[in-house]
């Protein structure tokens, strides 16, 4: 016995995966986070599927209703926005499920992450600028490890993208300020990544949390911070890769020097 646990993506429908969609589509039951997954998505159901909304459900909940449709039979689907692994809280149901004896299947999705640099056309990762991406969340009412506090974080200098942060901006904005980030270094914030109503600012730390203020942005944003979302970086040749420079030699292709 075993149900799926299926990232349904950021928001786009045609963003899920082809295997997320085909167990969609065969499931009897779906579960479903209302507040975030697209309803397109879940009208792709068959129509005889028993949908269910899970926003206003707890933990105990949810697994209850997975525990008694799974033993009788059913197939389940419970779809999860962006990819579950991120932020998605699929420990604790799979937990509670094994103790039922029943297993998992997890079908990773597009993260908001990835759909948020592609809204901008961002390379999160230029070569000779930086190499690293982290992925957290500034800290509010859920602490963060102790050794994963932002500014710490923040001391790479790489680039940062922050989750489950939009109303921390003050702190997000002192945190890297305290990490040495100068107060021009370029921001974009991605509200809503791939919905019909996507909302971008381009922006700097040091206007972070007035821009952000101004355009009424405080839930559902992803904030990408870092010198690889300078909207110019394209200009500039020094970050350029070596993977397709005439004069690099790879497994496929010897270089020819100019």
């Amino acid at each position: 016995m075993k149900i799926y646990i299926v990232g349904a993506g950021p928001g786009d429908p045609d963003l899920i995966t082809v295997k997320g969609l085909n167990i969609l589509q065969k499931a009897d039951v779906i579960l479903y986070t209302d507040s975030l997954v697209n309803e397109e998505l879940i009208a792709k159901a068959k129509p005889e599927a028993e949908v269910l909304k899970t926003a206003g459900m707890n933990l105990e909940e949810i697994v209850t209703v997975m525990v008694e449709r799974v033993k009788a039979g059913k197939m389940v689907a419970r779809i999860h926005t962006g990819d579950p692994s991120m932020y998605g809280a699929i420990m604790e149901q799979m937990a509670l499920l094994k103790k039922e004896g029943i297993g998992c299947e997890v079908i990773p999705g597009v993260s908001s992450v990835f759909a948020s640099a592609a809204a901008i056309g961002a390379e999160l990762t230029i070569p000779d600028l930086t190499q690293t991406l982290i992925l957290t969340r500034a800290e509010g009412r859920t602490p963060v490890p102790e050794f994963e506090k932002l500014r710490d974080l923040a001391s790479h200098h790489c680039t940062i993208a922050l989750f489950l942060s939009a109303t921390l901006t003050k702190k997000i904005v002192k945190e890297l300020q305290a990490a040495g980030w100068k107060d021009e270094t370029p921001v974009a914030v991605i509200q809503r990544a791939s919905w019909p109503d996507q909302k971008i600012i381009r922006t700097t730390l040091a206007n972070l949390d007035e821009d952000m203020r101004a355009n009424g942005i405080r839930k559902h944003a992803m904030i990408l911070a870092g010198w690889a979302l300078d909207p110019n970086i394209h200009e500039r040749d020094e970050y350029r890769s070596k993977l397709y420079d005439a004069s690099f030699t790879h497994g496929f292709r010897k270089g020819v020097k100019p």
